[in-house]
């Protein structure tokens, strides 16, 4: 850019005339530098107008006018900013302070010993049967809803449904029992009654029905009587395992 700051300055000597012929005329050339531009005209990279030919695109410098309202824009939106951070903050006020000392509520836990509710039981049953002049066993399972009120008279009310599989004998036997209950010496004792159906791989069912004494001690031991048709009576001593599904 030095060397082309450094032009070339012609003298017309005074002896050369306007009316002299042109190619008579003398130049003679000095070192001496032309004057540094002042400024540089915001379209110093251009070409100019009739050095380029039309259509063509032609790079320059950004106009000092748009460039003024670009800087005009950034100083009005960080003066808002600017603005909005010295803007107070509300402040909200401590609640008051507490009085009194904090109480909950009491949450009604019902104590552990309190056992009273409705029950649904379900577990295994085996017995050992005397039946038709033989004894033989049964395997099964039952399935309990009793109502347990153990400060009451009547502690539980309920009902029984089970059935059992004969191990030597064919068939088995299906039975529903009505269960009460009190409480006595510290244990629930009760009596069941009800009916049976004696089922046979080559019979007909044979009804027939029941009577029992029962007592919780963790477990169930049962001994009832009863009668079936075309059996006779029967004697059977066994044991349920009461375990407790749902309670309300």
């Amino acid at each position: 850019m030095e060397a082309l700051r450094w032009m070339a300055k012609f003298d017309i000597s005074r002896g050369t005339g306007a009316g002299n012929d042109a190619g008579k005329r003398t130049t003679q050339a000095n070192c001496e530098p032309t004057p540094r531009a002042r400024r540089l005209d915001s379209d110093c990279t251009r070409m100019r107008a009739q050095g380029q030919r039309p259509g063509s695109f032609v790079r320059g410098m950004v106009s000092p006018g748009g460039l003024a309202a670009m800087c005009a824009c950034f100083l009005a939106v960080t003066s808002v900013a600017a603005a909005d951070d010295r803007r107070p903050t509300a402040t909200i006020p401590d609640p008051p302070p507490r009085t009194g000392s904090a109480e909950l509520a009491p949450v009604p836990f019902r104590p552990s010993w309190d056992l009273d509710g409705v029950y649904l039981w379900l577990g295994p049953t085996v017995a050992a049967s005397h039946i038709d002049a033989t004894w033989d066993s049964t395997v099964g399972g039952h399935l309990a809803v009793i109502r347990v009120r153990e400060r009451n008279w009547l502690g539980a009310i309920g009902g029984a449904f089970g059935a059992t599989l004969w191990t030597e004998r064919p068939g088995g036997r299906l039975w529903l029992d009505a269960m009460l209950g009190t409480r006595i010496g510290g244990r629930m004792i009760g009596a069941s009654v009800g009916p049976i159906v004696e089922l046979g791989d080559l019979s007909h069912p044979r009804p027939g029905g029941s009577v029992g004494l029962w007592a919780f001690v963790g477990v169930t031991p049962f001994a009832r009587i009863g009668v079936v048709d075309e059996l006779g009576s029967f004697a059977e001593i066994g044991l349920h395992i009461a375990l407790p599904v749902l309670r309300r």
